[in-house]
């Protein structure tokens, strides 16, 4: 594990008219962070191509136009834009977390995905539960994506938004020994409220997992918030909750979180203070207590359809063979 990572938590705003601006943003955020010396680089939540904010302040009945634009917009993976963002880690040796907006066939589903230094995919997880207005706009994801991966610069687990408010979720991650917790909200969305609960709860993850959290949020600019919606009063639903910090294992800001307009913040994580905290507070460690309480936790991928018998390569004649013919061939 390296003594030292130089980490980036990038608050900036997306396109909202495609998913090839947005991706535009991301590469030259990437840029602008490796040359300040950035081996890890955090984006917010869902921000390829944006994170839905027309499904807060929109009712159910008039979200259909807004919800397809977004399927469209969406991102597969692997597709042109993983290889890019693949490409851009490789290039500038970081590793790098994005949000993004899944589409799986029918289905969306709020994605992140963890790239190490080398360009490869070492992590794609889904938001387990989406929450409130959001479950109208994606699927629910599983616990195999609850997994805390090797990368460049240390143990990396990743949780998005409202899962930090599920403790169980949370003490996987801790069980899974991270050291560095990549986080991320939306930002521009509720209000002052939002970005004070995401402080104490990112600061608080810090303390109780005995590691650093690099969290992004996005930001919206007045014109965009008045794209999404013409009424002022629903408008205030779509500004500030912004928080943007990298937070020590001592539930310290590295520096000053960044709560208004974009900006990149860049802070140096001395990788010593895991075992100075740890030392004092183990909480899976020294400070558990696994013969009273544990965690069971599934790691079994959800499936639609699971097959049992012949493989889908058989060929067609070969599937219509009596079932003994078909087990010897």
């Amino acid at each position: 594990m390296p003594k030292t990572v130089r980490a980036a938590a990038v608050q900036i705003a997306p396109d909202l008219t495609s998913r090839a601006g947005t991706v535009e943003r991301v590469l030259n955020a990437i840029a602008e962070a490796a040359d300040k010396g950035a081996e890890l680089i955090v984006f917010p939540e869902t921000f390829v191509p944006w994170y839905p904010y027309f499904s807060f302040v929109l009712p159910p009945a008039q979200q259909g136009p807004e919800h397809l634009r977004l399927y469209e917009e969406a991102v597969t993976v692997p597709s042109a834009e993983t290889r890019a963002v693949a490409d851009a880690a490789r290039k500038r040796n970081a590793v790098i977390v994005l949000g993004v907006n899944e589409r799986d066939h029918g289905s969306l589903y709020n994605t992140q995905l963890v790239f190490d230094a080398d360009g490869s995919l070492k992590l794609k997880r889904r938001k387990i539960t989406p929450t409130y207005h959001e479950r109208m706009i994606w699927g629910q994801g599983d616990g195999a994506g609850l997994k805390v991966v090797d990368t460049a610069v240390g143990r990396v687990g990743a949780l998005a938004c409202w899962e930090h408010y599920n403790p169980l979720a949370r003490y996987t991650l801790i069980a899974q020994h991270e050291e560095i917790h990549a986080s991320h909200f939306p930002g521009s969305l509720v209000g002052p409220i939002f970005g004070e609960q995401i402080e104490v709860t990112m600061r608080h993850h810090a303390l109780e997992a005995g590691c650093f959290v690099v969290n992004a949020t996005g930001w919206l600019s007045e014109d965009q918030i008045a794209s999404i919606h013409p009424d002022p009063a629903l408008q205030k639903g779509l500004r500030d909750g912004c928080m943007t910090c990298i937070i020590t294992p001592e539930g310290r800001h590295v520096v000053p979180p960044l709560t208004s307009g974009e900006g990149i913040l860049i802070g140096d994580l001395d990788m010593r203070l895991i075992t100075k905290r740890k030392r004092m507070m183990d909480s899976v460690g020294h400070y558990a207590r696994p013969e009273l309480l544990h965690l069971v936790h599934d790691t079994r991928p959800a499936r639609a359809r699971e097959q049992i018998g012949l493989s889908d390569d058989f060929s067609e004649a070969e599937q219509s063979k009596p079932f003994e013919e078909a087990q010897d061939a």
